[in-house]
């Protein structure tokens, strides 16, 4: 079977699949209380959602519902949140037969809009994981479908979270280093996270919009929110440097290769029962897989990437971008008219540091020790997961909640930056692409 992570997008809607569980018993007055979840898209990163919604939030929020087009998947995902709830195929059926408030959406990428909409329609308010969409269509629609249904959409976006991102914007409101002149921003993804993006269907443009969407949207999200500014204008250029087409030899997954001994990207997955159990038990109703080959012929996706963008307020971003690396990590400058901030992170085998550092003009350098939280993502999923589900009335002086405005700005910088790819480097105009 061809390996396609979305069959038909649509038919993951209005399909005709039966519910694969009994509906939970009736709740009692106290429980109704509690915000009604329902969760489309059982892959990874719904899988994460859903079991620290049951494990941490269950006094706040209660999962009703698990939709996937991948019958198996969505019973696996099931199993491992250990949620009661009911598991569907037809997303239409899974809000009529429970009833949510808000629908979760952490399905494919290039499926988000479908799902948000969708829920609109329904009536539901929708949490989105980033990009909140990868194209300029999908993006109108979604804005389109807003306004006409008045439903809430709240995009996911953890990168504001990280204890350094919430210092770095109270320093910027403090004007600590005065206006902001440009910010130089540097991603580096090491040989396994980074070639984890080409071995599943971010590989594929149509379903991830490119890495500076599926990436580093949120990365983009996190300069708009710094400099509370929108880009007016984006060039970029990007190439497929090292995967795809560029390897020595290739298959079509790593199980059964038979370059495996010599392929320094080889995994074995059986060793994996985290991705036995979601993926490879679930292969027989898709065809997805999760381990293929990082050399495969149909990557079409650039692994190198720099972006320029120029905004309203006339600050730059200077944004690069390189997933073969030989370690993790990032490189971050804000420079003002009166200093400089300063954040580094690196993370390599044997080897980890980060650090955040204030340089004032005539000034000495200051360095910040910032206690981390524990949970994904550095603690910075926690965080947004209690602003949005738990905290929602608390004061918010950062500005940390992120609507269908941030989502689409940061959105239309990863758009910009591929069709400005596509255009030999041209500069794009984010207003050419969608007028907000």
């Amino acid at each position: 079977m061809k390996n396609n992570p979305e069959i038909t997008r649509r038919g993951f809607v209005s399909a005709g699949g039966a519910a694969l569980a009994a509906a939970t018993a009736p709740l009692g007055a106290a429980a109704q209380k509690r915000l009604r979840v329902a969760l489309v898209g059982t892959g990874s990163r719904g899988l994460h959602w859903g079991a620290d919604l049951v494990a941490n939030y269950a006094d706040v929020v209660e999962l009703v519902g698990l939709c996937d087009i991948n019958s198996k998947r969505a019973s696996a995902a099931k199993e491992m949140m250990r949620a009661t709830c009911p598991t569907f195929v037809d997303f239409d059926r899974m809000i009529k037969e429970t009833s949510p408030d808000t629908v979760l959406v952490t399905s494919t990428d290039s499926a988000h809009y479908i799902h948000i909409i969708r829920a609109m329609e329904l009536g539901r308010d929708v949490i989105t994981e980033k990009p909140m969409c990868i194209d300029e269509e999908q993006l109108r629609a979604i804005l389109d479908a807003e306004r006409k249904f008045g439903r809430k959409l709240t995009v996911a976006f953890n990168a504001r979270h990280s204890p350094e991102a919430k210092k770095i914007k109270e320093l910027l409101l403090e004007k600590a280093i005065g206006e902001v002149v440009s910010v130089d921003y540097q991603e580096y993804l090491d040989t396994d996270h980074g070639a984890s993006y080409f071995r599943r269907w971010h590989r594929l443009k149509q379903y991830s919009g490119t890495l500076t969407c599926t990436k580093s949207c949120h990365h983009f999200d996190q300069v708009n929110w710094w400099l509370d500014d929108v880009p007016v204008e984006v060039v970029a250029w990007g190439d497929l440097k090292f995967y795809g087409k560029n390897g020595p030899f290739r298959h079509t997954r790593c199980r059964g290769c038979p370059h495996r001994e010599r392929c320094q990207f080889y995994v074995d997955i059986t060793k994996n029962q985290r991705s036995m159990q979601l993926y490879v038990g679930a292969e027989s109703e898709d065809g997805y897989f999760i381990d293929g080959c990082v050399f495969r012929q149909d990557i079409n996706i650039q692994d190198t990437f720099s972006i320029i963008t120029r905004y309203a307020n006339g600050a730059r971003l200077t944004y690069t971008a390189n997933t073969f690396m030989p370690y993790e990590g990032q490189e971050i400058g804000i420079n003002g008219t009166k200093g400089r901030i300063d954040y580094n992170a690196y993370s390599a085998p044997g080897y980890r540091d980060r650090q955040l550092r204030l340089t004032r003009s005539f000034g000495k350098s200051e360095v910040f020790e910032l206690k981390r939280r524990a949970g994904g993502h550095g603690g910075s999923d926690p965080s947004v997961r209690d602003l949005i589900l738990r905290d929602t009335s608390a004061p918010d002086p950062l500005g940390l909640k992120a609507g269908s405005k941030a989502g689409a700005y940061s959105s239309l910088i990863g758009i910009a930056a591929y069709r400005s790819m596509e255009r030999g480097g041209q500069t794009v105009r984010i207003q050419d692409l969608v007028k907000l």
